[in-house]
């Protein structure tokens, strides 16, 4: 079977109304956002959805995932939203469902808004850093103003009035926040779901809590190590989080919220198929078109370097078939032969997959590495085969 996109992340607003501090988007080593309309065009919009119908009839699919993103889609008007993602299913061909979703900070969110978008069909999902205003601390407007008591507003909103159009939450990991509380505070707002997400970081510039790959020493008065590979000297401080939350999450008997990132890892280990860009050898489906029309790469690869996402093709004179034979993207659909020659002769390879492709970033040799996160991963995927066993064991005795 051809490799075809599954989904497109249009940018219908590429500004935001909050300046998190940490944004690898707007704060990280990309500019090309400077030079873009703030808005996508009505021409701009038209393009992408009959460029997206195009794509699902060449490759007969019977799926396509929508994703309103930005910035901050919301800004763009829920109206306006609508309307787009009304265009994507009426020109989609007969027999291909649309699915589209919006992700949200939730600050925006009026019980209008979020009445409109799912009388159309929109699910939403949310940002957050966690389910309490210290948790969301850095999360602030352009004024320095605090964004919790909108973004709870907006998250309470949506859970007691539009449950069926709730997607879920998204949270990246800090590992200097206390992972019970983090996660106890999410089910709070009773998503359906919620994304785990490592924050984008790489060997040139590692994550809060990671060591350079050049790093000397380990600690004061340790020995040199290899800090580019798992095992004695290389600290976890990400795995040990998941681990604690997995551990909370896979104890209580039944299902409170699902968590993807656990789940697909289960999945990975019984031998069922994942469905996640963080772990797995599926190869990643998604492309994105921005405000100007530019067909560009997933934004993660925005943390390695300026232009690291860009394609040179854009949807007034290039199909996405065109953008699936990019090398960048091509290189994302060879599965375990685009991997670095130590993941390749891992054990946990099938259910790590490498990591994240923006993770294995080096500026010497590019994406050619383990991930970052290689330790942190392996913690996780062992602790939980550790736990599937057991709780396999204990069926059968």
């Amino acid at each position: 079977m051809r490799p075809a996109f599954g989904q497109f992340i249009v940018k219908v607003h590429g500004r935001c109304n909050l300046a998190c501090r940490y944004c690898y988007l707007y704060e990280g080593p990309d500019r090309t956002w400077r030079d873009r309309p703030a808005a996508a065009a009505p021409a701009v919009l038209d393009r992408t959805a009959h460029r997206i119908a195009e794509h699902a009839a060449a490759h007969g699919l019977r799926d396509v995932a929508l994703v309103l993103h930005g910035g901050e889609p919301l800004l763009a008007g829920a109206g306006r939203l609508a309307a787009f993602a009304d265009r994507v299913r009426d020109l989609a061909p007969d027999g291909c469902t649309v699915h589209p979703t919006l992700q949200t900070n939730a600050t925006l969110l009026t019980r209008a808004r979020t009445a409109t978008l799912a009388r159309h069909g929109i699910r939403i999902g949310i940002s957050l850093d966690g389910g309490l205003a210290a948790h969301n601390a850095r999360r602030t407007d352009h004024a320095g103003r605090p964004s919790w008591p909108a973004a709870s507003r907006g998250a309470r909103l949506l859970a007691d009035h539009h449950p069926d159009a709730y997607a879920g939450i998204l949270t990246v990991v800090d590992p200097r926040s206390d992972p019970i509380e983090t996660y106890e505070s999410l089910l709070d707002l009773r998503p359906p779901a919620i994304d785990l997400l490592l924050p984008h970081g790489n060997w040139t510039n590692p994550p809060p809590g990671l060591p350079p790959a050049d790093a000397p020493h380990v600690g004061p008065g340790l020995p040199p190590a290899d800090t580019s590979r798992p095992g004695p000297g290389r600290p976890t401080p990400y795995g040990d989080w998941l681990v604690t939350v997995f551990d909370r999450w896979w104890r209580t008997g039944r299902r409170e919220t699902r968590v993807r990132l656990f789940e697909e890892c289960v999945a990975l280990l019984l031998g069922l198929p994942g469905a996640t860009e963080s772990l797995g050898l599926d190869p990643v489906d998604a492309i994105v078109v921005e405000t100007d029309g530019t067909i560009e790469q997933v934004d993660s690869l925005k943390s390695a370097y300026d232009t690291a996402a860009a394609t040179g093709l854009d949807v007034f004179h290039h199909t996405f078939d065109d953008a699936l034979r990019h090398p960048g993207v091509a290189a994302r659909l060879t599965g375990a032969d685009a991997l670095a020659a130590a993941c390749r002769a891992c054990p946990l390879l099938t259910v790590c997959g490498g990591g994240h492709y923006a993770h294995r970033y080096r500026a010497e040799n590019g994406f050619a590495n383990p991930s970052v996160y290689c330790a942190d991963l392996e913690r996780l995927v062992r602790h939980v085969a550790a736990r599937l066993s057991d709780a396999t064991a204990g069926e059968r005795r």
